[in-house]
């Protein structure tokens, strides 16, 4: 794929960003025209947050708007304190925004709910005391999605789809850190949520695994489709994982450019175009200077 295929749209109020020159004559697309005739899914509409610390209320995010639409990868990247995770946890109705809405299916989130999961980073999300299968089918049973029976049939279903079936009944504590998120992934599409979000769920694992888990993590995208808000500070990991990526400026968190990223995955990986695309991602996310982004 040439740099130029790979749409980018500056935002107002930050530097124009310019694709490189290349003789391939394939025209970059505007980022906003791959769903024209779709409507969204998700909606952040200039989405504003803020906590407070004992000294002052810092502004996390400030007038953040960007659509996901069905299906789709949608990843939210930016250097640590960028307001990634902030967003992740007000699209999931943890945190209320001191302005704009964020809508789901056209209605203003304002509270968690069973179409919004996520999945952390940490291993120990796992409730110890319960089974791999009782892990997921927890959720489903808490909230009277499904009856025990079926929770159980739907449970060893998504257990199958990670991979993890044959270790149904064992304990959290007898699996690794990498298997560990896979139950909680696991857990989290049985719930069969209108969005799936993750919050760098991969980041405590070593390179090895990390990079497992990506490429689990795209073979279950291929075969379910489900709609993906993915949170990272890797460049890498990415255009890996994002079919769209949202690029974040340091804090507080505005939005400074939105990138087609789906003809990139891990069969890229050390090609010149996905190198030279890391490299500009790179230089836009931590440019200051005025003007035009080289």
């Amino acid at each position: 794929m040439s740099l130029a295929a790979t749409a980018w749209r500056a935002v107002p109020g930050h530097a124009p960003v310019r694709p490189a020159p290349t003789p391939s004559p394939v025209p970059a697309t505007p980022a906003q025209g791959l769903h024209a005739d779709t409507a969204a899914l998700l909606q952040v509409d200039g989405v504003s947050l803020e906590y407070r610390t004992p000294e002052r209320v810092v502004r996390a995010t400030h007038r953040v708007s960007f659509d996901v639409h069905q299906a789709e990868r949608f990843v939210l990247l930016g250097p640590s304190g960028c307001g990634k995770s902030t967003l992740l946890k007000a699209v999931a109705g943890f945190i209320p925004p001191v302005e704009g809405a964020i809508r789901l299916d056209g209605r203003t989130v304002t509270a968690p709910g069973p179409d919004r999961i996520v999945v952390f980073q940490e291993f120990d999300q796992l409730p110890p005391w319960k089974t791999v299968k009782q892990n997921v089918m927890f959720p489903l049973l808490a909230s009277r999605t499904l009856g025990r029976k079926e929770a159980a049939e739907r449970a060893l279903h998504y257990l199958d789809k990670v991979g993890l079936a044959q270790f149904a009944d064992v304990h959290p504590h007898q699996l690794s850190g990498g298997m560990k998120q896979r139950v909680a992934i696991a857990r989290a599409l049985a719930m069969q949520p209108r969005v799936l979000l993750m919050d760098e769920p991969f980041a405590a694992l070593d390179a090895l695994t990390r990079r497992r888990m990506q490429e689990e993590l795209l073979a279950l995208w291929d075969e379910v489709r489900f709609t993906l808000l993915f949170v990272t500070h890797s460049i890498e990991e990415a255009l890996v994982v994002g079919s769209r990526i949202a690029l974040l400026s340091p804090h507080p968190g505005r939005m400074r450019a939105e990138i087609n990223s789906h003809a990139y995955g891990l069969e890229s990986l050390g090609g010149d175009d996905f190198q030279a695309t890391a490299q500009r991602i790179h230089r836009l996310l931590f440019e200051h200077e005025e003007g035009v982004v080289q």
